[in-house]
Order: C-alpha cells, then structure tokens, then sequence
C-alpha cells in the first residue's frame, strides 16, 4: 500500500469514528454517513482525503484542518463560519499540536463557544468498541436526581471521571454531568457504577 493509500485509510477511519462519535452524543447522523465504505469514502471526499464537514441542522460543526500545525487564523476562521450559522459548539480535528497561541484563543472563546479539540490520532480508533472499555451512558439532569435521591447521596459523594479521560472527552462531557457504567462482572453478570464528570 503506498503513502496515498495508507493516508487515505487513515482518514477513512478519523472520518468514520468522528461520526459515530457525535451519534453517540445524541447528535443525527445518517445512518449512510456511518456505514460509508472506503470507497464511497474515496469517491465523496477525493483521493487527497481533505474534508470539511459542516452540518448546521444539528447545532454541532465538526472542522477537519488541513494545515500540518493549528494556528490562530484557522480557529478565527472556523468560528467565524459558526458565529454566521448561529452555532456554538464546534470540534476541531487536527493533524499535528496545535500552536500554543491557538489553545490560547480556545480558551479566551470558552465562554462564548464549546470548542473541543481532537488530534486525528486518537481518532483513528473508535474507543469505545474496544473490549476492555466498559459501556458508557450519558444521564439526564432528571436521571442524576432520581439516582442521588435513591441513594441519599450528595454530588460530592460520587465517584469522580476526569473530563480529561478519553472516553469522558469522547462523549463531550462537561463538570457535573454523570455517566453510568456498565461493566462485565464473572460473578454478578453485571456490575454498575456512577461518575460525575469533574
């Protein structure tokens, strides 16, 4: 397989968990976006693999940056497209690290935009299909209350997920938001937990 090739698989694959990403996320995706072939792959975005995906109907930008390095002027631009579509949650699929002034401009939009940021890297793989990770559930506020009334429990007493963790950054959680845990138990069958994103 040449360079070409092996480049295009890989965004194939970026392109493929991106999506199953965001419909895990509650997002709607067409279920032909999701089960797109490499070929069709190919044949939709070119064989050089540049995508640009925006979908405004479901408030969400999805931006896969062409440039090697992030810089300030490809995140202006991007937010820009969304500030016009009156969108305000965005992710950015980058190549390489961004530059240290771009993180930097993430920040100071923080209280405008929810812009979360992914290196096509970790993104090659879909991690949540990977055995060793447990089913994670995203709850409801109502769900979250129903559980600490059950429980007599105060937030403070759950169990904590960093929002850094790969699976809590997956499904884009954000502090004080719990996700349920299934896990496969040898003696129980099933074995439950909670985690409050902090």
């Amino acid at each position: 397989m040449n360079e070409r090739n092996t480049e295009s698989v890989r965004l194939w694959r970026v392109h493929k968990t991106v999506h199953q990403m965001v419909h895990d996320r509650g997002y709607v995706v067409s279920q032909s976006e999701l089960d797109l072939s490499l070929q069709d792959f190919l044949t939709k975005f070119g064989q050089n693999g540049m995508i640009t995906e925006t979908d405004p109907t479901n408030q969400l930008y999805v931006f896969f940056a062409e440039e090697l390095s992030l810089g300030v002027k490809s995140i202006r631009d991007f937010v820009d497209k969304m500030s016009e579509s009156n969108v305000f949650r965005g992710i950015i699929i980058h190549r390489q690290k961004m530059t240290p002034p771009a993180n930097k401009v993430i920040e100071q939009l923080s209280h405008k935009f929810t812009l979360e940021k992914f290196e096509e890297s970790e993104l090659v793989v879909n991690i949540t299909e990977h055995i060793l990770v447990p089913k994670h559930q995203l709850m409801s506020d109502e769900e979250k209350k129903e559980l600490l009334e059950k429980y007599h429990l105060k937030e403070s007493q759950l169990p904590r997920i960093l929002i850094s963790d790969p699976v809590a950054r997956y499904y884009g959680l954000k502090r004080g938001q719990v996700v349920k845990i299934t896990r496969a138990s040898e003696t129980a069958g099933r074995y439950v937990t909670y985690r409050m994103a902090y």
